[in-house]
């Protein structure tokens, strides 16, 4: 292909999916949201489930919509990490999959470093120990009819790309947040997942970004009016696409992802397997073109949303753009708490949980609303000061600026302080960063613009906008002090 392409991007994040449509061509990138739609975790029976369905649903009327603007050339789709679907013998799906925050996953833990040590399972995959995690799951599911009858695991990326086009794969990006995948040979770990017990025939056959899946099913044409168009193999971990869609000019950055989750690191070409990159929390997780995304997951503006959940609820006022203006004018420390503080990760009455961390540490809790955003701010902003020096300390690579890209390059507030704690420039954008990500890699794969990683990124500098943030002088004496309170 010649000329200019264009793509549908299918980004799920863990509270929306979108369908872009980008065209992309020789100096040209230009993006258009063609439909939003909401994902709702659904709890059933004490257990939280995601409507994998419902989001399929809205990725076709989301393909529909593309349509109506002209012909595509390809489809792309990436979303969050480790959640699956399980297909039986007729490869109908066996229940919604399970949503990562369910607390059942944690069970199976301490049975899975019984048979694998905490510090092999790091040295085979490189994978930061978090208990939902796929490996974790998959235990945990075992003995259940469920897993019994499943002879097929499919992530859920590529559970919709089976749906979309019929094939069968596992997209090496995602596949590496499973905890089964071998963070060196980038393939499956025989042997670990033999010692494990774990069924050879669950795990599909390893994909890379760019490959060619299949066409769309004549079921999918005949339901969108669509023709045969090519369903393509992005970055489907959406961190991925992420971090490909960040414009960055040279190697020495670090990135933060910045939606529900905070993805911290740094781009590498090997990974890091040691103990000491193991004790302090850190995942080498796959990239697109054989890098590694060394990072740390950071709790994120999950902490925000799901306060501004409880505050709506109870009848108070929710409107982000008068909260942050509002917590603008509170005093800078007023509290801060460690966003990884496992007491944040479930559902529920976020205030509160905050207040109780802060008595915990023997500060003040924040009386109103603006001082709880205020601290919550606060503290994501220290949280990637201490990830990105740690991710710099551990790896060797040297990081003069720090690119915030997704939803949370929108947020003043929190870039400015971002610029302030880590002392270096801040560049915030592309807020798409995911979709840009996935309609490059797409294009690309198409023809439609060639070059690695340095050339898809000087095309996202010369076509989307970058805010730049500088620190200000003198803060760093003021947030030293503040992490010392955050870690109690």
């Amino acid at each position: 292909m010649t000329g200019t392409c264009r793509v549908a991007a299918v980004d799920l994040g863990a509270s929306s999916g979108r369908v872009m449509v980008a065209e992309v061509g020789a100096g040209r990138v230009e993006l258009t949201e063609v439909h939003r739609f909401p994902n709702r975790p659904v709890r059933v029976g004490g257990t939280l489930h995601w409507d994998v369905l419902g989001l399929y649903a809205g990725v076709l009327d989301g393909l529909r919509a593309a349509g109506r603007l002209g012909p595509l050339d390809a489809i792309g789709i990436d979303s969050w990490a480790v959640d699956f679907g399980l297909l039986d013998d007729d490869g109908a799906l066996l229940g919604n999959p399970v949503h990562y925050r369910d607390a059942r996953h944690e069970t199976a833990v301490a049975d899975v470093h019984a048979v694998v040590g905490a510090e092999e399972l790091y040295r085979v995959t490189g994978l930061q120990h978090l208990p939902f995690n796929t490996v974790f799951q998959l235990a945990a599911l075992r003995g259940t009819a469920r897993f019994g009858a499943a002879r097929r695991l499919l992530l859920v990326p590529d559970l919709l790309a089976h749906w979309l086009t019929g094939a069968v794969g596992a997209e090496v990006t995602n596949a590496s947040t499973t905890g089964l995948l071998d963070a060196t040979t980038r393939e499956w770990a025989e042997d670990l997942v033999d010692r494990l017990g774990l069924p050879w025939g669950l795990l599909p056959p390893i994909r890379q970004p760019g490959e060619r899946l299949g066409e769309l099913t004549a079921e999918v044409r005949a339901g969108t009016g669509l023709g045969a168009v090519p369903v393509i193999a992005v970055g489907s971990h959406d961190t991925a696409s992420a971090v490909v869609g960040v414009p960055a000019a040279s190697d020495r950055f670090a990135y933060v992802s910045c939606g529900t989750w905070s993805l911290v690191g740094v781009e590498l070409d090997a990974p890091v397997l040691g103990e000491e990159s193991r004790a302090a929390g850190f995942t080498n997780e796959l990239g697109v073109d054989g890098t590694v995304r060394y990072l740390r997951n950071v709790m994120g503006l999950w902490l925000l949303q799901e306060s501004l959940r409880t505050w709506a609820a109870a009848g108070l006022p929710a409107d982000l753009a008068e909260l942050l203006a509002a917590a603008a004018r509170v005093p800078a420390f007023t509290a801060v708490v460690d966003p990884d503080d496992p007491r944040f990760l479930p559902p529920g009455d976020m205030p509160a949980r905050i207040a109780e961390v802060c008595r915990g540490t023997g500060q003040t809790p924040p009386q109103s609303q603006a001082e709880t955003v205020r601290c919550i701010l606060d503290s994501l902003a220290l949280a990637y000061r201490r990830t990105v020096r740690r991710a710099a300390e551990l790896s060797g690579r040297e990081v003069d600026v720090v690119h915030l890209v997704g939803g949370g390059a929108r947020n003043t507030l929190l870039c400015r302080l971002t610029a302030d704690v880590c002392g270096v420039p801040v560049l915030a954008g592309p807020v798409e960063a995911a979709a840009l990500g996935n309609a490059l890699v797409q294009a690309r794969a198409l023809g439609g613009v060639d070059g690695g990683l340095a050339e898809l990124r000087s095309l996202l500098r010369a076509t989307q906008e970058v805010v730049e943030y500088r620190p200000a002088a003198g803060a760093s004496a003021a947030w030293d002090a503040a992490e010392a309170r955050a870690s109690g």
